[in-house]
């Protein structure tokens, strides 16, 4: 059975700053994008996310004196990792991988643009309040479910999915064409939260071939 007109494959981050060499390095980062390749081609509807932070945003330890990349702490809208400089706009490292092949995506989103709010997910900024419009786009399109992939799957790919179920849509992470950065313990209490809140983790080969 072929996959639903009224899916999405959601492509989270796939960046240069995120793959190996990268300012914010998610381990084996590369690796994913042959797989998403060939998933994306089995989708009618495919949305990418991009990071797209301006210069100094909140969210870079270097906004913060005497301050270190991971430490975290509080901001008004709660806890925030800090994190090394990554995926400022118009520069290469917020260009999407280059061997990235999505010729049919029809929407790209770009989120962290607020200089003073930090947005792992494609749906709502950190403050849990500012939304991107990627609801009201798969809505309009009358898609019911939404596959994510990308990276990384322990921050940007598990606010996603979290905020999509919350928005009322199927969700599912592939998460063979994921990876994480898992920090302190991070990817165990971001599957242990997605199972919690419905999200279906499965495998690419889940999927019809």
């Amino acid at each position: 059975m072929p996959i639903s007109p009224r899916a999405a494959l959601l492509v989270i981050d796939v960046q240069n700053d995120f793959i190996p060499g990268g300012q914010l390095p998610v381990p084996e980062g590369d690796l994913v994008v042959p797989l998403i390749n060939r998933l994306a081609r089995q989708f009618k509807h495919v949305v990418v996310s991009q990071d797209w932070h301006p210069s100094g945003h909140i969210s870079f330890a270097s906004s913060h004196p005497g301050r270190q990349p991971f430490e975290l702490i509080e901001l008004p809208y709660g806890a925030q990792t800090l994190w090394p400089e990554h995926c400022v706009q118009d520069t290469d490292g917020a260009q999407f991988h280059p061997e990235l092949d999505l010729p049919h995506a029809q929407l790209i989103i770009r989120k962290g643009c607020n200089l003073g709010i930090d947005s792992y997910s494609a749906f709502l900024e950190a403050d849990r309040s500012t939304t991107t419009g990627l609801s009201g786009y798969l809505r309009e399109r009358g898609i019911d479910t939404v596959y994510m992939v990308g990276l990384a799957l322990d921050f940007c790919v598990m606010f996603s999915a979290l905020d999509a179920r919350a928005a009322g849509f199927n969700a599912f992470v592939v998460l063979d064409a994921c990876r994480a950065i898992d920090l302190d313990g991070s990817l165990a209490a971001a599957i242990i939260r997605m199972q919690e809140a419905g999200v279906g983790l499965i495998q690419s080969s889940d999927l019809p071939a």
